[in-house]
């Protein structure tokens, strides 16, 4: 996809950790897409968390300083809007996959009658 999550692994980088820990027999999808992405989450938090405690003790960082850095620093998912559109734009140009179709009618289904 083209517009993930900003702390998702990129495919090829997954795909090397499935090789690498579980010798390339099981397939790359989505759960290790996920779990890659959750376990980069995790991992950037903690970091984010240990920035920040430092940042405190600095006298020069007043605490709104510090939220302020959370808040630039925290990457944000894409809306399902932007997510559909991205898919939108995949389908047109035939790139499409059983991911696209799934994000745009959720977002359909979030739309008012």
């Amino acid at each position: 996809m083209t517009n993930q999550h900003p702390t998702t692994p990129p495919p090829e980088l997954v795909q090397q950790w499935v090789d690498t820990y579980f010798g390339g027999k099981i397939s790359q999808s989505n759960f290790h897409l996920d779990l890659a992405r959750q376990a980069a989450q995790w991992g950037a938090d903690r970091e984010l968390l240990a920035c920040g405690n430092y940042l405190k003790q600095c006298a020069a960082w007043e605490e709104e300083d510090v939220t302020e850095f959370y808040n630039y620093r925290r990457p944000k998912p894409p809306s399902l809007k932007e997510q559909a559109l991205d898919a939108h734009n995949r389908m047109m140009a035939g790139e499409e996959t059983q991911d696209d179709w799934a994000i745009v009618r959720r977002a359909l289904e979030q739309l008012d009658d």
